[in-house]
């Protein structure tokens, strides 16, 4: 999820809970305790979402991705060099 989708969202949720708060009569401590609690919560579990796609992604070599992007294919172990496909 990019940043700007997670901040709309958060925005709608805490828009959410304040009319909610607003509509059950709540003062306005409790409203806006309500609210600090909910951005918290949503924030610690995009925190936590973006750390656990961190954690599962395999690392790349510096290699892989310059190889795929001029469509060379490369053997493991094998070393590009400025000679290579010459004629000489």
């Amino acid at each position: 999820m990019s940043l700007p989708k997670f901040i709309v969202g958060m925005m709608f949720a805490l828009a959410i809970v304040i009319g909610w708060s607003y509509f059950d009569g709540a003062s306005l401590g409790t409203i806006i305790m309500r609210a600090v609690i909910c951005a918290v919560i949503i924030q610690a579990g995009y925190f936590l979402l973006v750390y656990a796609m961190i954690v599962r992604s395999t690392p790349a070599t510096a290699d892989k991705p310059r190889e795929a992007e001029r469509g060379v294919k490369v053997a493991d172990g094998e070393k590009l060099t400025a000679r290579r496909g010459s004629l000489r």
